[in-house]
């Protein structure tokens, strides 16, 4: 009999430690499996909440991409401007930013037509500059646009007597490129600004000089902006 109990408690004890190991296996891989799927979750979160610049890719086709506004992207990023560099990786914005097409700083109802035309005098003026320049040239004609100094409109901005020369020779007719509409939707995200320019030209080429009198505001490509 007390041979059998000293049996009895030998089977117990084996059969207590062998089904405590075996849920304790079962636990530890649990969790190692919990674990891995929080940091794949953290890394996918991780990628995508930054984005590798592309060849063609714009400030403006990076927030469209991502349901983000351009002011937030370059806000984001700490951009005061819209250039970019292929290969470099920005932070986009969190997806609970919330924002709204009615934040834009430029309140001005844009018509079809007013985008076409300002379309029309960047890629007149700008076609062949860097994206960013012809971001640049739409913000100039719609900081005058807010500016006490000239018309109201887009459009008396454009054909203001004197001002440009594309409406004086007529290149302004043809039609725009791609990367004016693209830069043209951009300067209006962001609501002018650019500096707060409200002048360009191009020391290469320029008859006359008296926009060196004003204070630039920065360079870009062949362009002089000033205010």
């Amino acid at each position: 009999m007390h041979d059998w109990l000293l049996e009895y408690h030998y089977i117990s004890y084996h059969v207590y430690f062998y089904w405590r190991f075996y849920f304790m296996r079962k636990w530890i891989g649990a969790l190692s499996i919990s674990l891995a799927a929080g940091i794949f979750s953290a890394n996918q979160m991780e990628a995508s909440s930054t984005h590798t610049v592309q060849s063609g890719d714009t400030l403006w086709s990076i927030a469209n991409q991502n349901d983000v506004s351009v002011e937030e992207l370059k806000n984001t990023n700490n951009r005061g401007g819209t250039k970019i560099y292929i290969g470099e990786s920005l932070q986009l914005p969190s997806s609970e930013n919330e924002h709204s097409t009615s934040d834009k700083p430029y309140e001005g109802d844009v018509t079809e037509e007013e985008k076409r035309l300002l379309s029309q005098i960047v890629t007149a003026e700008a076609a062949g500059e860097p994206y960013e320049g012809q971001v640049a040239v739409a913000e100039v004609v719609l900081n005058r646009v807010d500016s006490s100094k000239f018309p109201d409109t887009i459009q008396d901005v454009v054909y203001e007597p004197g001002q440009f020369s594309p409406v004086l020779d007529g290149s302004i007719n043809q039609p725009p490129v791609e990367s004016a509409d693209h830069a043209v939707e951009e300067a209006l995200e962001t609501g002018g600004s650019g500096n707060d320019s409200l002048f360009f030209y191009n020391p290469e080429i320029a008859t006359t000089h008296w926009n060196a009198t004003r204070e630039e505001t920065m360079t870009i490509g062949n362009h002089v902006f000033s205010k």
